[in-house]
Parts: structure tokens; C-alpha cells; sequence
């Protein structure tokens, strides 16, 4: 199967450990975030939910702190997973925006 690229922004390396919960089984998974986007990230995992799964992630990087409600928008099996943001409150939108600028910054050097 292809994978259709549906990405609506850019997408920047960024490390940060993560935790997705399943709510209605309330089974948890911790994971560590490699890419971030505002509207998703890809998440590093060995077994990760299954396409579609309506998870809540949250994801913290030194002090900042970001939660949203997501769905897995693909599955790797033994690799990782990623997650579309559906919802989240103002303070992780400045929280993410915060950490996109950054990123985008340490983009910008290393292609110098």
C-alpha cells in the first residue's frame, strides 16, 4: 500500500519523549516524538496503535508541556506512528508554535 502525502505544513526534526493514551481501554504507550509539524508528529514505538485510533498525546520537552487529542494517521509496525492533532487548548497551541521555531531554527543551521 502507498502512503498518500497529506502533510498540511512543514515538518522538523525535534526529540521529545511522548506518552499516547487510548482512552476508552486506557492503555498507555510512551514513545518519543522524531518529528513535529502543527498539525501532527511521528512518534518512534514498536508497537504502535492501529490506523485510525483515537489517542490523546502529550508530549514534554524540558519544562514545556503539550496534550491534544489526535488519531493515528499511519501505523509501522516495530517503527512508529503517526498522528494527525485534532483538538488542543491555547496553551499547547503556544507551546507548539514555540517549539516549531525553534526547530525551524535548528533547520535553517544545519543546511548552512
Amino acid at each position: 500500500m502507498e502512503y498518500k502525502e497529506r502533510r498540511r505544513g512543514p515538518r522538523y526534526p525535534f526529540i521529545a519523549s511522548a506518552e499516547l493514551i487510548e482512552q476508552r481501554a486506557d492503555v498507555r504507550i510512551a514513545s518519543r516524538v522524531s518529528e513535529l509539524s502543527m498539525g501532527g508528529c511521528y512518534l518512534d514505538m514498536m508497537n504502535p496503535f492501529p490506523t485510525g485510533t483515537l489517542v490523546l498525546v502529550k508530549i514534554s520537552a524540558g519544562e514545556d508541556f503539550f496534550q491534544a487529542k489526535a488519531k493515528v494517521v499511519y501505523s509501522q509496525m516495530n517503527m512508529g506512528a503517526g498522528v494527525g492533532f485534532q483538538e488542543f487548548d491555547q496553551a499547547s497551541r503556544i507551546v507548539l508554535e514555540r517549539w516549531m521555531d525553534q526547530a525551524k531554527k535548528e533547520a535553517a543551521k544545519q543546511k548552512v
